[in-house]
């Protein structure tokens, strides 16, 4: 897999997972991405490179506290744009639904959202 973060693109390497994220948690509470706010107009990138499966299995409950970014094989960032290439088409799903396969590319619109909430009604 081959990650590009704002236009550079990395050396292709083996990877297991590669998460996209402007909000913190997914998949009934896993925080993928700890630092993901959803105002700062930056996407948060989590890359988990190829490992053992003990090593797999030792990860996965770490990810529902935001613990797995300790591990050297975790890779995360910020970055405005994110682009994922690989050798062979891949599945690529947004919130579990299937949007298309890869080559794909990702961007957020800094406060493009504006959100009004009333209380006490």
């Amino acid at each position: 897999m081959k990650i590009s973060l704002n236009g550079n693109r990395s050396a292709p390497r083996p990877t297991i997972l590669a998460a996209v994220a402007n909000a913190p948690a997914f998949g009934g509470g896993m925080k993928i991405a700890p630092h993901a706010r959803l105002d700062d107009g930056k996407l948060d990138v989590c890359v988990v490179r190829g490992m053992g499966v003990s090593k797999l299995f030792c990860l996965f409950p770490t990810v529902y506290f935001g613990r797995h970014l300790g591990f050297n094989e975790v890779e995360y960032t910020q970055t405005e744009t994110a682009g994922i290439e690989t050798e062979y088409p891949f599945d690529v799903y947004a919130d579990g639904e299937y949007i298309c396969k890869t080559p794909v590319s990702f961007s957020v619109a800094r406060a493009a959202l504006q959100v009004i909430s009333f209380a006490g009604c």
